[in-house]
């Protein structure tokens, strides 16, 4: 089991529950999935982007990505339904534990000027979206191997019913969010 999981069920379950006054353990949100996402508009023009953002993403999350394709054709992007435009992995379970405790513990604090994470990104059903600006903040990423620096988004997906229980759930398990 993982360091972040043993955590969650120790420490962050009890004190979720006395704050929220909840009765029943199944009604503590947890971490239900991560999701990863590159959204790639240079591969219209470049196929090789693909390779190399799918080779950042393996690194970065263990797992293979799945393709994403263009739903719509749009002529002043030169795009046509069903073309490649982006990549996601999903983490779950083990994981998703690793990958949320490498981020909070290694990624965020490598990253240049940091000053906490904004709480305002929530979705208003305690899902949490995080904007990375360039992958190579990860360890995993030879930054003399790189191509192009290319951001994406990890999307963190709660089991929490509001906004409050989520950045609770968040912080309890060491998320920095910035203090306004």
């Amino acid at each position: 089991m993982s360091r972040l999981k043993e955590r969650y069920e120790k420490e962050v379950v009890p004190e979720l529950m006395r704050k929220f006054g909840y009765k029943n353990v199944m009604q503590v949100p947890r971490l239900n999935k991560i999701v990863l996402n590159i959204g790639l508009g240079e591969a219209i023009q470049n196929p090789k982007a693909l390779e190399g953002a799918e080779k950042d993403l393996v690194a970065i999350s263990g797992q293979h990505p799945v393709i994403t394709r263009a739903k719509k054709a749009i002529a002043a992007f030169k795009l046509r339904a069903g073309m490649p435009i982006g990549m996601m992995v999903t983490l779950r379970g083990r994981r998703m534990y690793e990958f949320f405790d490498k981020l909070v513990s290694v990624v965020l604090a490598r990253t240049r000027d940091f000053q906490g994470i904004s709480p305002d990104s929530f979705d208003g059903e305690g899902n949490y979206t995080l904007g990375v600006k360039e992958q190579i903040v990860f360890p995993e990423i030879d930054y003399d191997k790189v191509d192009k620096l290319r951001g994406f988004e990890i999307i963190i997906v709660t089991t929490a019913a509001s906004n409050e229980e989520g950045r609770s759930l968040l912080e309890s398990l060491g998320m920095p969010f910035r203090r306004s």
